[in-house]
């Protein structure tokens, strides 16, 4: 029965330990970025670890052939994969920062969160900052 109680108390002592990692993951995603691109970079997304859009490059050019429709594929294009990149890199650190503790279910989060595939499997590799 104490030998139930002992396991109890580290559990908790490593949730504990978890919470304020997460806190640290959180600061820490504010920092990093990640950039998708579309039309052989003629338009950039950055975002940071939190999903947070920040900043928005077309390239000149583009924009002066006027064609709409294809600026707002891009432009989604560029988005979605900023996003998985993004998603995936929170992933990794969110991985980095629980891989000493025996957290039932957190593999199988992480892939639901990052929808199963790195950006690297659906989009080609373009710049990481």
């Amino acid at each position: 029965m104490f030998k139930g109680l002992s396991n109890l108390g580290a559990l908790l002592k490593q949730a504990q330990q978890l919470g304020g990692q997460m806190g640290q993951i959180t600061e820490e995603m504010k920092r990093r970025r990640v950039v998708g691109s579309a039309g052989g970079g003629m338009v950039e997304i950055e975002v940071n670890g939190l999903m947070e859009v920040l900043r928005c490059h077309i390239d000149p050019q583009l924009a002066a052939q006027k064609d709409m429709e294809m600026l707002e594929d891009l432009v989604v294009a560029a988005v979605n994969q900023a996003v998985a990149k993004g998603k995936q890199m929170h992933a990794d650190m969110v991985r980095d920062f629980t891989g000493g503790l025996p957290l039932p279910g957190i593999a199988e989060a992480l892939e639901r969160f990052t929808g199963g595939s790195s950006p690297d499997e659906t989009n080609p590799p373009d710049k990481e900052s």
